[in-house]
């Protein structure tokens, strides 16, 4: 999908990080842009910024986690915007602990919306992008650590694994359809991800506290200072924008971290060398 203008964008956690970097670039190439957030206030600020781009910007409440919630998100873009053509599964929350520490409230709480909002998106909007035959791209958020998995969050790179191996599996279904697919693999990005206990619903419960001392709580706060000073999520979106230009499955953003890829896929082709040389 090579042009923008006058197409629409659907984005989730459109309120800020990414999520917002995607929205400005879409509007920015002259994309009708739908936001959604489960944040109200950040989504009216995030629709005030835009507003400063494109009078064609509008915002909806959405939990991901919730397929009721994501298919009354759809329907409002269509009826906004008619036809839509981009639809960015973006939103991602992250919690951290042990393996053997992490509640399993917290366990379904970052599934149901890293990997399940990814498939409501998907699932909401793929029906309708195929009747309208005018082609589109999906883009999913995943993360380098669906390629390389820390200690301290499971439930996270678990999540971020399933992502992109759902978004291979796609590409190949929708190929005959021209419809492309990318995943979007960053590392470390200025957002608001280690604070996503903001956005939890109440039916996931309070998240427990981690012990200071823990080697998961130590991770935290190093992970809380990398973002800091982490990527402008306006070079992510700008990247996302390339990907879908020139049809790329893989998007990635830091190229410094090809060391740790190539390390664990090395394990794995020395483990299977082993079973080869028997």
């Amino acid at each position: 999908m090579r042009e923008f203008k006058g197409k629409t964008a659907f984005v989730t956690g459109g309120a800020s990080g990414i999520g917002l970097a995607l929205g400005r670039a879409f509007a920015q190439a002259g994309m009708k842009v739908m936001l959604a957030d489960i944040e109200p206030k950040a989504l009216d600020s995030a629709l005030r910024e835009l507003h400063e781009f494109s009078p064609n910007v509008r915002g909806v409440g959405c939990d991901v986690a919730d397929p009721h919630s994501v298919e009354r998100a759809a329907h409002a873009t269509y009826e906004a915007f008619g036809n839509v053509h981009v639809i960015c599964n973006n939103a991602g929350v992250a919690a951290g602990g042990g393996i053997d520490a992490i509640s399993l409230d917290n366990w379904r709480w970052v599934i149901d919306v890293n990997l399940m909002g990814v498939l409501h998106g998907i699932s909401s909007f793929l029906p309708h992008m195929r009747a309208h035959g005018e082609g589109g791209h999906i883009v999913n958020t995943a993360s380098m650590a669906g390629l390389n998995s820390g200690m301290g969050f499971s439930p996270y790179a678990a999540s971020k694994f399933a992502v992109i191996a759902m978004s291979e599996g796609l590409a190949m279904q929708l190929k005959p359809y021209g419809i492309g697919v990318s995943v979007l693999c960053p590392s470390f990005v200025r957002t608001r991800i280690g604070e996503s206990g903001r956005n939890r619903p109440e039916r996931y419960g309070e998240a427990p506290p981690l012990d200071p001392a823990s080697p998961a709580a130590m991770m935290v706060t190093e992970i809380a200072r990398r973002l800091e000073s982490g990527l402008d999520p306006a070079e992510a979106a700008a990247r996302v924008l390339s990907a879908i230009r020139q049809g790329e499955l893989y998007v990635f953003t830091h190229p410094g971290m090809r060391g740790e890829v190539d390390e664990r896929f090395a394990a794995i082709q020395a483990a299977m060398d082993k079973v080869t040389a028997r």
